[in-house]
């Protein structure tokens, strides 16, 4: 079967970004430990689903995203100021360190901590990966029909479609 919207995919990937002009290992997925996911759905990057479009189980791939096309350009001004007393009671977080937030909408999301003050925590609300032209390589392990369960739930339940939850 090939890859086509409302299949389940599993596949292994490397996954490098460029750094001063050199490819950087970032992460893989294994056939131990593949990616499993519906296709089609908006659970993946657009260029990504894409670039698979039309592969079969054993086909191989290897394409570049470009920033823009994968988690965006940085935006300079995705930046906010925390005040201090968001954190009474435990000890404030360190530079480097990311804190999961939530938006008046109920929305979940990362943010990364730039600067603590005595009065402010610093983040920076860009994905940690925006900026960043991405390289993947990897096989398709599988594909096949999503069922009507994984359809109704909007995620795969795993390759074999038995992985609930």
């Amino acid at each position: 079967m090939k890859i086509q919207p409302k299949s389940v995919v599993a596949l292994t990937y490397d996954l490098y970004t460029t750094n001063n002009g050199e490819e950087v290992f970032v992460e893989k997925a294994t056939e131990e430990q593949p990616l499993v996911f519906l296709y089609g759905v908006g659970m993946m990057l657009p260029k990504f689903e894409e670039n698979l479009n039309g592969l079969s189980a054993g086909e191989s791939y290897d394409f570049h995203l470009n920033a823009v096309d994968a988690y965006g350009e940085k935006d300079e001004n995705a930046f906010a100021e925390l005040s201090t007393e968001m954190f009474q009671g435990m000890d404030l977080p360190e530079v480097g360190s990311v804190l999961p937030l939530q938006d008046n909408h109920g929305n979940q999301f990362r943010a990364r901590v730039t600067n603590v003050s005595e009065s402010a925590v610093n983040v920076d609300l860009n994905h940690p990966m925006a900026g960043q032209d991405l390289h993947f390589k990897g096989q398709i392990l599988n594909v096949r029909e999503a069922t009507e369960e994984e359809l109704a739930h909007g995620h795969a339940h795993g390759a074999d479609g038995h992985s609930g939850h």
